[in-house]
């Protein structure tokens, strides 16, 4: 399966039929499709770090836009960012997160195999 649609689809890059995801961060043992052991394929905390140096500087930014534009009250400041940060970092770190099993599947695939 092509490296990108397996990152956002979160599918397993093996066959692309069944998703890595067991819920909504934590991935399968293994693809109930093909059989692929995901317990090797380990992202860590490489989409977190992603997540938060990406869309912290996004999220930084347009609350400093918006604080200058528009001089919105703080509490409206309190409520705004939280509501729209937690689903983006969700948005974010599941393709992320996809992405890196994804790429150590294709470039250890000989690796795990022997494992």
């Amino acid at each position: 399966m092509p490296f990108v649609r397996a990152a956002l689809l979160g599918r397993c890059p093996a066959c692309g039929q069944a998703s890595v995801f067991d819920g909504v961060l934590a991935v399968r043992p293994t693809c109930p499709a093909c059989g692929l052991d995901l317990r090797a394929h380990d992202a860590g905390d490489g989409p977190a770090v992603a997540g938060i140096f990406v869309l912290g500087v996004v999220i930084v930014v347009a609350a400093l836009w918006v604080e200058f534009a528009f001089e919105p009250p703080l509490w409206l400041h309190a409520v705004l960012w939280p509501v729209l940060s937690v689903p983006l970092a969700l948005a974010v770190m599941r393709p992320a997160k996809a992405a890196l099993i994804a790429l150590q599947y294709r470039h250890r695939r000989r690796e795990m195999q022997g494992a």
